[in-house]
């Protein structure tokens, strides 16, 4: 087994200089293994170049089968645990990239002390990334919409708010700042400012992250729109304003967990889904972020 989770490992990371720092093992001996490997299977598994592993035809055999095999594996360590009534296994989350930075590392710490034979295989993105790949992750946390043919649990609303270290409405134009994200979120402002013409703004900035649109306006160098779940601390100094749709109504980010009804049952699955119930609330984020 041990065999075939290098075999993976190396095919994901492309080189054997990232499987080592990946898997804190040294590059000859990872070589020394691939070649004992290799002469096990009596064929060449990788074509080794100076920049990828590329892998052959008959390694695309081999690797096929180690993810059988590894899979096979976690399905029946899993069927154990639920046979012992123990809470263990691999739990797969997939969660937008506020909810990681802001609330999960807080939330994995107690679960995991509350569940050590939990091991979290943890992937984070946007939520459209994160969405789309909904069905590679036993649970998946994201912002805006629930998955369509998914349990989904309401974890929390998040008010969005327009900031500026100069009074809103401005009195003259101000520059813009948008950070990357997923295209519901986007939708989203781009309604509100169709609907709020005074908000006149020049073209936008446009940078990387949140965090950085955040900087970017403290410094004075236009208005941003951020959630509020992050901006307690410029809420308190700077000037803002709630976000409202044409109706007067808060325009708010919804917060969802979502996870594929046919591994529901998963004892790591559920006991983490209860958890998550037990510290959701329907109006406020869980706890208030680090800024």
């Amino acid at each position: 087994m041990e065999d075939y989770e290098l075999l993976v490992q190396l095919h994901q990371c492309g080189t054997i200089r990232s499987t080592a720092k990946k898997i804190l093992l040294s590059q000859p001996a990872i070589t020394q293994r691939l070649k004992y490997i290799e002469e096990e299977w009596g064929g060449e598994i990788f074509v080794r170049t100076s920049k990828k592993l590329w892998v052959t035809p008959f390694g695309e055999l081999i690797l096929s089968s180690a993810r059988e095999m590894l899979q096979k594996e976690e399905e029946l360590r899993t069927k154990l645990a639920m046979a012992e009534g123990r809470v263990s296994g691999t739990l797969s989350i997939g969660a937008s990239s506020l909810y990681s930075q802001h609330f999960l590392p807080e939330v994995l710490q107690s679960f995991t002390k509350a569940y050590p034979d939990v091991t979290i295989d943890l992937v984070t993105g946007i939520s459209s990334d994160i969405r789309a790949s909904a069905y590679s992750h036993q649970l998946s946390i994201i912002r805006g919409e629930p998955i369509p043919g998914f349990d989904s649990i309401h974890l929390f609303n998040d008010p969005l708010y327009v900031l500026d270290v100069f009074p809103l409405p401005p009195l003259s134009e101000r520059p813009f700042i948008e950070f990357k994200t997923d295209p519901d979120f986007s939708r989203l402002l781009e309604r509100w400012r169709h609907n709020h013409q005074e908000l006149i703004h020049k073209p936008t900035i446009k940078v990387d992250h949140f965090e950085t649109a955040k900087q970017m306006m403290k410094h004075g160098l236009g208005m941003t729109v951020l959630p509020g779940s992050i901006s307690h601390k410029e809420r308190a100094a700077y000037a803002s304003l709630p976000l409202v749709d044409h109706e007067g109504k808060a325009v708010v980010r919804e917060t969802w967990a979502c996870v594929k009804p046919e591994v529901r049952m998963l004892p790591q699955v559920n006991a983490f889904l209860q958890y998550l119930k037990e510290r959701s609330g329907d109006d406020e984020p869980p706890g208030r972020a680090a800024d």
